[in-house]
């Protein structure tokens, strides 16, 4: 599998692909025009693309964050305290976003520091990238490349701990499940998704998504697994009327974990095949639900003992909502997949739930938690754990200090709980206090 592809960009290299979408960019066409084109004639409205099969995460900015041609650039300065721990992350950052006819794109970099108070946390450069490209082709093709990359010491060690819990209406990828304070991991997702409208209310598409996780090689470690997975699907979405839409999805992973340090150790491979269908109704374009619902079979290796087939029934429901002074996502998926940092296959349920609510001009507030469980779908796999859980959750209050300052305090928090297998007691439960200071400065396009 290619590795991301910023991994090996520098800076000059992103300030040039800055350059050339900021010259090459046409005439602005902002999402609050798009947003007024909502009418009642089923013709005119905008085709939304429903979010079961949508490769963007659910927003939780207020409807007046939704700038669409900005450059940027700044600075956060964070100090931490997590087990005993001290950290001091120093955070430069560029943005840069620009919509038109047929372009939107969205590009936020930060590249960071940060140095801890004990030897047995080491020092580390960090590194926290997120780009959205999607370019119409024609006016009946869309092609949209999703990228993420974040090389840390934790989940929360990024720019805004704050955005920690992202929330998707569509299968979500293997999660985390097991979380250590300081040791260093890379997460990396490339999701490119072509679509194609096919009628006044259709669309067909497919996606093809790579996702990994790798812990830092080290004795401290001891027990963790890393893991990479692969997925493709395709799939028909149709309006019925105006503010409903409906389709089927047609949905193949594949996923790995491996020894953290060797890819020759103790592997475990599961491919897993669905079919489901969806519903999503809109209230508005800003607020919407979605159901899904099919089969799913998996089928899991671990040489050289025999292969574990199961058939489950996959479950999925999402809402979003961006309003001017609050925001609000929130999802649960019950499906087989891996659990990453843990080896084999499992019966997961997720639950996320993300919000922001804006008190004052100057003062908001947010919150985020999530749920995961695993029960263990290979139990005869070596060091295959029974199952657990984690819970993890995030509450922060951010003030705006004149047009360019604002700062931010909040606390984290991670309960998680394993038995079985090598990745169970090294990781007790995790606390996270956080404050930090930016500075951004914002020129209209």
């Amino acid at each position: 599998m290619t590795q991301s592809l910023f991994r090996k960009l520098s800076c000059f290299g992103i300030l040039a692909v800055l350059a050339v979408l900021w010259h090459t960019a046409g005439s602005a066409q902002t999402q609050e025009s798009q947003r007024h084109d909502w009418d009642d004639s089923p013709s005119e409205a905008i085709l939304l693309l429903p979010p079961p099969v949508s490769a963007a995460y659910y927003s939780t900015n207020f409807t007046s964050e939704l700038e669409a041609n900005y450059f940027g650039a700044g600075l956060t300065v964070t100090g931490a305290y997590s087990n005993n721990i001290y950290g001091l992350s120093v955070w430069p950052n560029v943005a840069f976003a620009k919509t038109t006819a047929r372009l939107n794109t969205v590009l936020n970099y930060s590249p960071g520091f940060t140095a801890y108070s004990q030897r047995s946390a080491p020092n580390q450069f960090n590194t926290n990238l997120s780009w959205i490209f999607q370019y119409r082709v024609s006016p009946n093709v869309t092609v949209s490349l999703n990228e993420t990359f974040n090389d840390a010491s934790n989940i929360f060690n990024r720019p805004n701990p704050g955005d920690t819990i992202a929330i998707s209406g569509s299968l979500p990828p293997p999660q985390q499940a097991v979380i250590s304070t300081v040791a260093g991991q890379r997460i990396n997702g490339t999701d490119l998704q072509i679509t194609y409208r096919c009628g006044d209310n259709c669309m067909i598409g497919g996606d093809g998504s790579y996702n990994s996780l790798n812990f830092a090689s080290s004795s401290e470690l001891l027990g963790l697994f890393d893991s990479r997975s692969a997925s493709g699907s395709i799939f028909y979405s149709r309006r019925l009327r105006q503010k409903w839409s409906a389709g089927v999805v047609g949905l193949y992973q594949d996923i790995e974990s491996f020894q953290t340090g060797t890819k020759n150790g103790i592997n475990t491979n599961t491919q897993t095949q669905s079919i489901f269908a969806f519903v999503t109704y809109y209230f508005r374009p800003t607020l919407s639900i979605s159901f899904s619902l099919g089969p799913q079979h998996a089928s899991s290796t671990q040489n050289p003992l025999s292969a574990v087939q199961s058939w489950s029934p996959l479950t999925m429901v999402s809402v979003g909502w961006q309003g001017s002074r609050t925001s609000v996502a929130a999802s649960y998926a019950r499906l087989v997949s891996g659990a990453a940092g843990l080896n084999g296959a499992y019966q997961t349920n997720v639950a996320a739930l993300a919000t922001r609510w804006r008190a004052t001009r100057n003062w908001s507030l947010g919150a985020s938690a999530s749920y995961l469980q695993y029960k263990t779908l290979t139990p005869t796999f070596v060091l295959s754990t029974t199952g657990g859980r984690t819970i993890t959750g995030v509450a922060s209050v951010q003030r705006a200090i004149g047009r360019h300052f604002s700062t931010q305090a909040g606390y984290s928090w991670i309960q998680q709980s394993y038995s079985g297998g090598g990745a169970a007691s090294p990781y007790p439960n995790l606390d996270y206090t956080f404050i930090s200071l930016s500075y951004q400065f914002v020129r209209p396009l």
